[in-house]
């Protein structure tokens, strides 16, 4: 397993070719890339060209870690045609730039709509069709994370979206901040994913469903709102040795080609002593799981 940082954080206080020094100084010896103006930005065309990526990889040897995981985010789903046909192109070169800096996992959101989600998926199956192709041939891992407000948000659902595709390369994520949004719990979906389980993000959240529903409240009431954070871990209300003991139980921790990525937004502030706060963490709940 692969132990990577997301650098968001740093995005207004570093520049793109930092972000590799930055988390070899914070003790990690691997980072997620995550949407950036300068590298491939939410929804758009990927906006790093052939030399900037070789700069981006000489910047990763120079600091002596490698990015585990490159997660774009598209409209690959959307309803609306037009964008779908442009996020296809989009995750072409964006595959390209993953294959150059010699990444092989990928992962990304279901995106489309959940008022639309009947098209979404029909949307959604359309794109994977026309990648399938280049994702098998150039040995991607493609891993799929049901985020609030995509057209599929609950965790087994979003196995059975999986399992539709019927492809070894194509798998899940699951993001702990957003365990209170998938219906089912953590270990319930750990066990159903087994080895289509290849990527976790490692950040913690309130649980909105608390105190009767009114842990959070927006107005008017009844507003089709997702809320969520990404906290550090013992901030929110995740079962850590739930979560843990899960990826243990099904071999998530003792594989290659896993990857558990601190991904904290709350708290650029203290990016920095968070950002070391998780690592430890992390190997400590791992080691625990182990014993």
């Amino acid at each position: 397993m692969k132990i990577a940082l997301d650098p968001t954080p740093f995005h207004h206080s570093h520049s793109l070719l930092e972000f590799p020094k930055v988390v070899a100084d914070l003790g990690y010896k691997y980072m997620q890339m995550t949407p950036h103006a300068d590298f491939i930005p939410f929804y758009n065309h990927p906006k790093a060209d052939d030399e900037l990526v070789g700069r981006l990889g000489k910047a990763c040897r120079d600091a002596g870690i490698e990015i585990a995981s490159i997660l774009p985010v598209l409209r690959w789903s959307g309803p609306d045609e037009d964008a779908r046909e442009a996020a296809v192109r989009y995750w072409r070169r964006a595959i390209q730039i993953a294959v150059d800096l010699g990444v092989r996992t990928m992962n990304t959101e279901f995106s489309g709509r959940p008022e639309k989600a009947e098209e979404s998926e029909r949307a959604f199956y359309r794109s994977i069709e026309e990648l399938l192709p280049i994702i098998e041939r150039e040995g991607i891992d493609l891993l799929i994370d049901p985020h609030p407000d995509d057209f599929v948000e609950e965790g087994l659902a979003a196995i059975r979206v999986i399992r539709g595709v019927n492809s070894k390369n194509v798998g899940m994520v699951y993001v702990a901040s957003h365990s209170f949004h998938m219906k089912n719990s953590p270990l319930d979906i750990m066990r159903a994913a087994g080895d289509k389980l290849r990527l976790v993000h490692v950040s913690d959240t309130m649980d909105h469903h608390a105190s009767h529903g009114l842990r959070y409240i927006t107005n008017p009431p009844g507003n089709p709102v997702r809320v969520h954070q990404h906290l550090k871990i013992g901030d929110g209300d995740v079962n850590w040795d739930e979560f843990f003991g899960g990826l243990k139980e099904i071999g998530f921790l003792d594989r290659e080609d896993t990857v558990m990525v601190s991904s904290v937004f709350a708290e650029d502030e203290n990016a920095e002593e968070v950002s070391r706060y998780q690592l430890e963490t992390m190997k400590q709940y791992v080691q625990k799981v182990s014993l």
